[in-house]
């Protein structure tokens, strides 16, 4: 069984939502895909202050707050893969998005101890813009910065989907998201080839270290 995250950084249940669940559509065609969805709407995460603690005490999680992200920072490692959505803010992400992939500092200490540890670990990105080219790009690039920094490898969609799916909402929420057919077959395409990105690394996996090469 291959386990999922894909994760909704939107404040709201709308275009982005809507857009996430359509990834999970295409994810789930492959067979044994189980996908875990993950709304930030409503959660409370405070952002890194930059304070280093959790690595000077030689934490993996924040040893200053206290929240709704405590939980996800040993969890979001224990799936095959993530995809993460998010809505465009100022050609950028949320605010909520970037609190949550803020708190990974303390992953720094698993990267040191290993840097091949997240390299079986693949990600992929949407985003959701009320305009045609209102920031999706520039959106995904900031997730695909996360990913560089965890060592993970990124998932694109391939052809005219170079870095991840790009949505038009049309600023009509899930009812515009949905009219947006090319961008709904492009979240299930980017959904589908993280399936099939993390089932091959899992396999090659298991190859490597029976090989003993890793």
């Amino acid at each position: 069984m291959i386990r999922l995250l894909f994760i909704s950084g939107s404040a709201r249940n709308a275009a982005t939502a809507y857009a996430v669940e359509e990834a999970r559509k295409g994810a789930e065609e492959i067979p044994d895909t189980e996908v875990t969805v993950l709304r930030l709407q409503g959660k409370k995460i405070s952002p890194c202050i930059g304070c280093n603690s959790c690595v000077n005490k030689g934490k993996t999680s924040c040893v200053i707050y206290h929240d709704d992200m405590n939980e996800w920072n040993e969890k979001f490692f224990e799936y095959d893969g993530i995809l993460i959505g998010t809505p465009v803010y100022d050609m950028g992400i949320t605010p909520q998005l970037s609190a949550f992939i803020s708190r990974f500092r303390g992953e720094y200490l698993n990267q040191k101890k290993d840097p091949l540890n997240r390299m079986f670990f693949p990600g992929a990105a949407l985003a959701v813009g009320g305009t045609r080219n209102g920031g999706q790009e520039t959106a995904i690039h900031i997730i695909h910065g996360f990913y560089h920094t965890q060592g993970m490898p990124i998932v694109n969609g391939g052809l005219c989907v170079y870095g991840g799916a790009a949505v038009w909402s049309q600023d009509k929420m899930a009812e515009g998201a949905a009219a947006d057919e090319t961008g709904m077959k492009n979240a299930r395409l980017i959904g589908k080839k993280l399936a099939l990105t993390a089932r091959t690394l899992q396999e090659g996996k298991k190859v490597l270290t029976e090989e003993m090469i890793i």
